[in-house]
């Protein structure tokens, strides 16, 4: 089954989409090969859990859509926030502070260089028809 997209979702993963959100924008819209070696080189946790997902997308890609690995890029990659544990903390004189631990869902969408070339091509087709 041949389809033009590849993608793979990590849900609540226990990090703020505050730290995860900086380390997305350095791959969007990369060459496969050239996003996970920015992720591996990025210190951090957070460049270990996107790489992780990147690395499922593309596995997804290569087996169950026989996409060719070496012309994926990382079309899109969204992080949204999941929920949020709310904990306590005794705090001074008595008080209690509250404390957010928050969580993220990770989206990774690739495609294949060709593809979107075939389909700027089609638009470009069809802009000329209509202009005629």
């Amino acid at each position: 089954m041949k389809q033009d997209k590849a993608y793979a979702i990590a849900k609540y993963v226990r990090m703020s989409p505050i730290k995860l959100k900086p380390i997305a924008d350095l791959v969007r819209g990369k060459d496969l090969s050239e996003a996970l070696t920015i992720l591996k080189f990025t210190p951090g946790k957070g460049s270990e859990l996107v790489e992780r997902v990147v690395m499922s997308a593309a596995a997804n890609g290569e087996n169950n859509h026989d996409m060719d690995k070496d012309s994926l890029y990382v079309a899109e990659i969204i992080i949204n926030q999941g929920p949020t544990m709310k904990r306590w903390r005794a705090g001074a004189q008595g008080r209690a502070s509250r404390i957010l631990k928050r969580s993220s869902h990770i989206s990774v969408t690739l495609m294949e260089r060709e593809a979107e070339e075939k389909v700027a091509k089609t638009t470009e087709v069809k802009k000329a028809d209509a202009a005629e």
